[in-house]
Protein backbone atom coordinates (compact mmCIF):
# COMPACT_ATOMS: atom_id res chain seq x y z
CA UNK A 1 0.00 0.00 0.00
CA UNK A 2 1.52 3.17 -0.78
CA UNK A 3 1.81 6.52 1.43
CA UNK A 4 -1.35 8.28 -0.88
CA UNK A 5 -3.83 4.87 -0.39
CA UNK A 6 -3.05 5.06 3.65
CA UNK A 7 -6.20 6.50 5.54
CA UNK A 8 -5.17 9.21 7.80
CA UNK A 9 -6.81 7.17 10.88
CA UNK A 10 -8.39 3.89 11.84
CA UNK A 11 -10.09 3.52 14.41
CA UNK A 12 -9.46 0.19 16.22
CA UNK A 13 -11.48 -0.40 19.43
CA UNK A 14 -14.74 1.41 19.60
CA UNK A 15 -17.29 3.48 18.27
CA UNK A 16 -17.21 7.62 18.33
CA UNK A 17 -19.90 10.01 17.00
CA UNK A 18 -19.49 12.01 14.21
CA UNK A 19 -18.24 14.88 16.47
CA UNK A 20 -15.61 13.07 18.45
CA UNK A 21 -14.34 11.76 15.33
CA UNK A 22 -14.10 15.41 13.52
CA UNK A 23 -12.44 16.52 16.94
CA UNK A 24 -9.45 13.55 16.59
CA UNK A 25 -9.13 14.51 12.44
CA UNK A 26 -9.03 18.13 13.50
CA UNK A 27 -6.21 17.45 16.20
CA UNK A 28 -4.13 14.47 14.29
CA UNK A 29 -4.37 17.37 10.84
CA UNK A 30 -3.21 20.45 12.79
CA UNK A 31 0.43 18.07 13.70
CA UNK A 32 3.29 19.05 12.33
CA UNK A 33 4.49 17.26 9.66
CA UNK A 34 8.40 16.13 9.30
CA UNK A 35 11.25 18.76 9.09
CA UNK A 36 13.51 18.37 6.22
CA UNK A 37 17.14 18.06 7.75
CA UNK A 38 19.04 21.93 7.18
CA UNK A 39 21.42 21.80 4.86
CA UNK A 40 25.38 21.82 6.17
CA UNK A 41 26.50 25.83 5.99
CA UNK A 42 28.69 26.31 3.69
CA UNK A 43 32.56 27.58 5.30
CA UNK A 44 34.94 30.07 3.90
CA UNK A 45 37.90 29.60 3.09
CA UNK A 46 38.64 33.13 5.50
CA UNK A 47 36.26 31.47 8.14
CA UNK A 48 37.84 27.91 8.12
CA UNK A 49 39.35 26.83 11.46
CA UNK A 50 42.18 25.28 10.02
CA UNK A 51 43.70 28.18 8.17
CA UNK A 52 44.41 28.88 11.92
CA UNK A 53 47.09 26.34 12.64
CA UNK A 54 51.04 26.98 11.56
CA UNK A 55 51.90 25.46 8.48
CA UNK A 56 55.86 25.00 7.91
CA UNK A 57 56.86 27.41 5.11
CA UNK A 58 59.06 26.57 2.79
CA UNK A 59 62.22 29.43 1.89
CA UNK A 60 61.78 30.43 -1.24
CA UNK A 61 61.39 32.27 -4.21
CA UNK A 62 57.93 33.15 -3.54
CA UNK A 63 57.41 32.35 0.75
CA UNK A 64 56.59 35.67 1.67
CA UNK A 65 53.82 36.01 -0.50
CA UNK A 66 52.47 31.76 0.25
CA UNK A 67 52.91 33.30 4.26
CA UNK A 68 49.99 35.33 3.89
CA UNK A 69 47.94 33.29 1.54
CA UNK A 70 44.72 30.91 2.74
CA UNK A 71 45.33 27.14 1.73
Amino acid sequence: MSESERPLLRIVRGTPDDVELAALTAVVASLPGPTPEPEPEQRSVWNDPATRLRVQLRPGPGAWRASGLPR
